[in-house]
């Protein structure tokens, strides 16, 4: 009786697996026909692969459109302007004292207001920043963001390359991705289309469409125009421009010791080669003659 019983469950379990094997198959294709975000744009950046580095010129045009377009709504709470003068940086000097001590860093700290607590009063204050002080929050905190963004608190984008998929890329091509909103698609006050933003607009579009756009809504408007910044190395600033400089900053901003990681590694690969061949040389002769 309890082998047939076994038996018996077992014929049910394989039935029920089946059937929602059956489900997941059938509900594939209508999961595919909305839902899918366009393929991403390919920036073509120098720092990607073992041996890309980042270009400084790029990296400084990327954090003036962070500063004049960006910084107004989202933070970087864990980059300190400091780190901006640090080896590979966008203002980085070799003959600096320290990254600290960078005239560049510095300015650029200065023009910015920091609130601090007055060391003889204890009343609250603002003063100039220094190469010490973090990036200062657009919000005191996020509801205060969520409030002025029709309720999405804008992301932080201190490691925002590092926590999207596809990275500098799924930034360069978000930024490039506003388009005119596609024939039918009903869009809410506050929303704007993307079509590199994932979500799934069938509910958005009229009964029975054969077509759904790729894309999905987003609550931020497109940030940026031609010609919005002037570069200070006479570069034009279109709209591609600024949106692949900026992806570029963020990119390095998310990981800033990416290139030394790269040169590490790099060094501790020749050396383990170099090491092996010496221990397969050294094993050849010491066991040379000796049956084994």
């Amino acid at each position: 009786m309890t082998l047939k019983t076994n038996i018996r469950a077992m014929k049910k379990s394989l039935v029920l697996i089946a059937a929602a094997a059956g489900l997941v198959l059938a509900a594939s294709p209508a999961m595919a026909a909305g839902g899918e975000s366009r393929p991403l744009r390919d920036g073509g950046f120098s720092f990607e692969g073992p041996f890309g580095s980042f270009d400084r010129n790029q990296l400084q045009r990327g954090y003036k459109v962070y500063r004049e377009s960006c910084a107004s709504c989202h933070g970087m709470e864990l980059m300190y302007f400091r780190t901006l003068a640090e080896p590979g940086g966008p203002f980085y000097d070799s003959h600096q004292a320290s990254p600290a001590e960078n005239r560049f860093v510095k300015a650029l700290a200065a023009e910015v207001q920091i609130a601090d607590i007055d060391t003889e009063t204890g009343e609250p204050i603002m003063r100039d920043g220094t190469a010490a002080d973090r990036f200062p929050n657009p919000y005191p905190n996020a509801t205060a963001a969520a409030a002025a963004n029709g309720g999405a608190a804008p992301p932080d984008l201190s490691v925002m390359a590092k926590a999207r998929s596809g990275g500098a890329d799924y930034i360069y091509s978000l930024l490039t991705g506003y388009e005119a909103i596609p024939a039918g698609l009903q869009i809410r006050p506050g929303q704007y289309y993307n079509a590199y933003m994932a979500g799934d607009l069938t509910p958005f579009m009229p009964e029975g469409t054969d077509h759904v756009p790729p894309g999905g809504f987003i609550a931020m408007p497109n940030p940026l125009t031609d010609g919005q910044v002037t570069y200070d190395d006479g570069t034009v600033a279109s709209v591609d421009q600024m949106s692949r400089d900026v992806a570029a900053y963020i990119a390095w901003a998310s990981d800033p010791k990416q290139v030394q990681r790269k040169q590490t590694g790099l060094g501790v690969l020749i050396f383990l080669f170099i090491f092996a061949g010496i221990t397969y040389l050294s094993y050849r002769r010491i066991w040379k003659g000796v049956a084994h």
